[in-house]
């Protein structure tokens, strides 16, 4: 990133007065520009950061976001009007005048409800109903008849959008959230209208309840077409080392220690797995293709067992087990 000089005299504010002003430490403002341009500060003659009071507003803004828990990836590139539209509905949500505590919101799946269940703050949600096993859930909106369910599937696949559109029938929602790991593009493009809000995983509760509110059809980029070699001999897919419920306690520790680690290589797993179970649906569904989703099976079961291995190795140097 290149940024123009400005003379001494010109007003600007130091790195160290940004991060009084802002409450983020230098360290993190450095990071957030090199990794997500997030402000491009001017540079004085003998070299140092100069800030804005633009650049301070923006860093503020983006840090409240952040502390009410929205992942920095998703505001950086945001224009100051939408980080105060944002912001604006972060205010607006309080359970005594928001249109999404008013309104009922149903959960499906198996790693939200299990976050939930374990103690996960959703002070904003009104939620009727957490559960991972379809018959309770049926029983359960039945009774509470939600305004929106939340539908998490690890895979998108041509059945899915029959599964969509049967728990929006018999759970009487008029909207539904889902939530999803890998799918094709056309059967996103199916799937997505005016009643189905779609939402690539990992989402956090924020960003749910941003979608519980005003639902809307997605942007998404097209996938790029690639090739890959098959592999030269069969290779054994390595077993999960950790199940669900040990990676959610591992991602819940991270608030207890400093590192943050532990949360972000359980979201990386998480993904992995939930790619692991698309490729093999796509071996048993495309025979013309069946070589070439073994092969990406087989490499993403190995890019996890390493990845498993390094939680592993955190696990035994921050003592969490």
């Amino acid at each position: 990133m290149t940024s123009t000089v400005r003379p001494e005299h010109e007003q600007g504010y130091r790195i160290g007065a940004v991060a009084r002003l802002t409450g983020i430490e230098t360290v993190t403002i450095r990071m957030w520009e090199r990794r997500y341009a997030v402000v491009e500060p001017l540079r004085s003659a003998s070299g140092n950061r100069l800030y804005s009071r633009e650049d301070i507003s923006r860093l503020a803004m983006i840090k409240r976001l952040v502390d009410e828990g929205n992942a920095i990836g998703t505001i950086a590139q945001l224009s100051p009007e939408q980080l105060r539209e944002r912001l604006d509905l972060g205010l607006d949500a309080s359970p005594s005048n928001s249109e999404s505590a008013d309104c009922r919101i149903a959960i499906f799946g198996d790693v939200l409800p299990a976050r939930l269940a374990g103690g996960a703050d959703a002070p904003d949600l009104n939620l009727v109903v957490v559960e991972h096993d379809p018959k309770a859930f049926f029983r359960q909106t039945a009774k509470h008849r939600p305004d929106v369910i939340v539908l998490e599937f690890p895979t998108v696949q041509a059945e899915t959008i029959m599964d969509v559109f049967s728990f929006l029938a018999r759970s009487g929602a008029s909207r539904a959230v889902v939530i999803y790991g890998f799918g094709r593009r056309a059967d996103l493009a199916r799937l997505e209208c005016d009643r189905v809000r779609i939402m690539k995983a990992p989402v956090g509760l924020s960003e749910i309840r941003l979608a519980c509110k005003a639902p809307g059809v997605n942007r998404r980029r097209p996938a790029s077409a690639f090739s890959a070699p098959q592999p030269s001999e069969p290779d054994i897919i390595p077993a999960r080392r950790f199940d669900t419920d040990q990676m959610l306690r591992l991602a819940e520790a991270s608030t207890t220690v400093h590192c943050e680690c532990p949360k972000h290589l359980v979201d990386l797993l998480f993904s992995l797995h939930a790619f692991e179970s698309y490729s093999t649906e796509c071996i048993d569904r495309s025979p013309e293709d069946a070589a070439l989703h073994a092969y990406l099976h087989l490499m993403t079961a190995q890019a996890r067992s390493r990845i498993e291995a390094a939680l592993a190795k955190l696990v035994e140097v921050e003592g969490l087990g």
